[in-house]
């Protein structure tokens, strides 16, 4: 640290000069050559940035991560069981005439696969759906917490509005229909 006073280089952590004796406070000290004032705040600033980012695309690119879209074949959207049965939730959307339907699907821990729109009837205009906690499934708007295993059993409310689900061997069907007339919640 450098004396203001008579410019010795005194150890980092001075009180004191060791050459004149001045008092050394912390407004006193001046930037290293080189450097702006607040060029730290900006590095710590640029590394919390890409952090942000290398964390989002972590959760887009993960398996169960972004949002898959889906057409309807026949009325039907189909989803093989295989890609939804790692008790993730995989959010979809599905798009018909320029209407798009939200939803996700999850194995829960009862081993069911259960089926919701990502919005509810009370926060639905917010448009900020649900996000998983463990076997959770928590409101972004309000942060009501609803157990995964009573999705497509409790109707109502700030819960995830259920959808009709069929199961033909491998494979989790959804009424088209069903959707296209949900998608008024976005």
């Amino acid at each position: 640290m450098k004396c203001k006073s008579c410019g010795f280089d005194n150890r980092k952590n001075a009180k004191f000069c060791k050459e004149c004796g001045e008092k050394i406070t912390f407004a006193e000290i001046a930037p290293a050559k080189g450097t702006k004032k607040g060029s730290k705040g900006l590095v710590f600033g640029g590394i919390g940035l890409v952090g942000v980012i290398a964390i989002a695309a972590a959760v887009l690119l993960a398996p169960g991560g972004g949002v898959k879209t889906v057409y309807a074949k026949n009325g039907e959207v189909r989803i093989n069981l295989s890609d939804v049965s790692d008790g993730k939730a995989h959010y979809f959307q599905f798009e018909d005439g320029g209407r798009v339907t939200k939803f996700f699907l999850l194995k829960a821990a009862d081993g069911q696969v259960r089926a919701a729109l990502d919005a509810c009837d009370v926060c639905y205009q917010s448009k900020k759906g649900y996000r998983q906690e463990g076997d959770v499934m928590v409101c972004n708007n309000c942060g009501n917490r609803f157990p995964a295993d009573k999705i497509n059993v409790v109707r109502g409310g700030c819960n995830p509005v259920p959808l009709d689900r069929n199961l033909d061997g491998n494979t989790l069907v959804l009424n088209a229909g069903q959707l296209t007339q949900l998608s008024s919640y976005f």
